[in-house]
């Protein structure tokens, strides 16, 4: 970074000791260079939007951060930016006074300060704030990219995607369109509070840190907790907690929080991601799908839209999703009635497909590789994939009169990524501990993603567990869908990097 070369052909080091020289210089013109704060009374599009009402006769005063500078020679016209955009403002030495002035040519694009005028327009039609007093609030030390505009169009953005993600601040201050995608994401959250609470969920809390990790397939990040002088698990899911509380007689209850699975990261996975996981008593995955297409629909319609572009496809909302079951997909797209197949069958077509089959691979996870790669890249359009092997889904309850090797669960994908996963709960304590007796097996054999058996967990579900049905959403794959970011890097505002 030393001999990096910025503004005017300097130095970065160069930079940093002229500006700590303003700093003092600041300082003998009797100002502060970090104040305590500022009497804001309007955002930049306030201002804008109400210019009429405004114009000429309103004081307003404004913070926000100096984006461009034209300084000439006793008035200068500048651009400062707060959270909703960019207004104009003029400075002219003869309004602010003489020594604010000076305090004015020592300022630099980054700096922080608040502006107190009026506002009207210039001849070319901007809106603008004509300075009556500015205040310096935070002098930038260390430059900041600096992106150029003209007729509309961006020159030098700061688009160095790992760069971005790194220093996050830098990409909002210079990249401000990336802010609607979070202010999206946190409506998203919102709307879904509402969407649950309208249906008279309770929003609960369940630990981080558990004892025992389960809920889901995955690995766990482990931690060690002093006090206990025992290891403990970052959680990877909150199902096991959530349906402690159905069995003590919450009917309806939710939580949105951050789970950790200890994977790889890629476009679509960060080790630590936001999930929502909802349960209701004495209903089915029957009742889930129809309430799962509302919730989906209900965003998309508080968005504004009922079709939305992700990636190189329209997605439809106005449509009933499809839904299929997992083995007739199968049988479309690989051409052969997998169903049919044993375990020995099922390892000689991944061989003979050159599938990745990793250590420990059984009956169900063989189904998962074949269905991962011959299925998913095909549902593009919503569509609920019905009826799993019983091997990768050990919470769930097993097909009404039908096979008991399979179990009434259902996953949504859209674009061919999955977005939800819900099972008609498994409310047998037996079957449960049967179960994760199979799960402990798998481990065995070198399943790293395997259940773990939790004495506690079915100990509770011995007292009665009612008939349940559970949900997982993720969150950010869903803001990924409805801002049409093809990483999830770009809805995590700090994500996972590699060093």
């Amino acid at each position: 970074m030393e001999n990096q070369v910025h503004e005017e052909g300097r130095s970065l080091s160069e930079i940093l000791q002229i500006r700590q020289e303003k700093v003092e210089k600041i300082r003998e013109l009797g100002y502060r260079p970090y104040e305590y704060g500022f009497p804001k009374t309007h955002s930049s599009t306030e201002i804008i939007e109400h210019y009429e009402e405004l114009a000429e006769k309103t004081e307003v005063k404004i913070p926000g951060r100096l984006m461009t500078i034209r300084k000439m020679g006793r008035a200068s016209f500048c651009h400062i930016q707060d959270e909703n955009g960019k207004i104009q403002v003029y400075v002219q030495e003869g309004k602010i006074g003489e020594n604010a002035y000076q305090l004015f040519k020592l300022l630099d694009i980054g700096d922080i300060i608040g502006i107190i005028g009026k506002v009207f327009k210039t001849r070319t039609g901007e809106i603008t704030i004509y300075a009556e007093e500015l205040q310096l609030l935070s002098k930038n030390i260390r430059p900041i990219p600096v992106v150029k505009e003209k007729d509309g169009n961006v020159f030098d953005a700061f688009t160095d995607k790992e760069q971005r993600y790194r220093q996050r601040y830098l990409d909002l201050i210079v990249n401000p369109s990336v802010k609607d995608v979070f202010k999206t994401r946190s409506k998203i959250i919102q709307w879904t509070r509402d969407f649950l609470n309208g249906y008279e969920f309770l929003e609960v809390e369940t630990p981080s840190l558990q004892p025992i990790y389960g809920g889901a397939n995955a690995r766990p990040f482990k931690t060690f907790y002093n006090a206990l002088d025992r290891n403990f698990f970052l959680r990877i899911a909150v199902e096991l907690y959530l349906k402690r509380l159905i069995i003590g007689g919450f009917e309806k209850v939710y939580e949105i929080g951050k789970n950790f699975r200890n994977e790889g990261l890629d476009r679509t996975h960060n080790p630590e991601f936001t999930l929502l996981e909802f349960y209701q008593t004495y209903v089915d995955y029957h009742y889930l799908m129809d309430f799962v297409e509302e919730y989906f629909r209900f965003i998309a319609q508080k968005l504004g839209q009922d079709e939305y572009e992700f990636g190189e496809h329209l997605i439809r909302f106005d449509k009933p999703f499809t839904r299929i079951k997992m083995f007739d997909l199968l049988q479309e797209y690989t051409g052969k009635d997998i169903s049919t197949f044993d375990v020995n069958g099922l390892r000689e077509f991944c061989v003979e497909k050159g599938l990745d089959i990793k250590p420990g691979y059984q009956y169900g996870k063989f189904i998962e590789l074949i269905f991962d790669n011959f299925v998913e890249p095909h549902l593009i359009q919503p569509t609920f994939v019905m009826d799993y092997p019983v091997e990768i889904s050990p919470l769930a309850k097993p097909k009404r009169d039908g096979d008991p090797r399979i179990v009434e669960r259902f996953e949504l994908y859209i674009s061919g990524k999955e977005f939800a996963n819900a099972f008609s709960e498994l409310n047998d304590p037996f079957d449960q501990r049967n179960r994760l007796e199979e799960q402990k097996k798998l481990s065995e054999l070198g399943d790293e993603e395997a259940q773990t058996m939790d004495e506690d967990f079915v100990t509770a579900m011995e007292y009665g567990m009612p008939p349940t049905g559970g949900v997982g959403v993720g969150i950010d794959r869903l803001v990924m869908l409805f801002t049409n970011q093809q990483s999830i890097k770009d809805v995590i505002l700090f994500p996972q990097l590699r060093t």
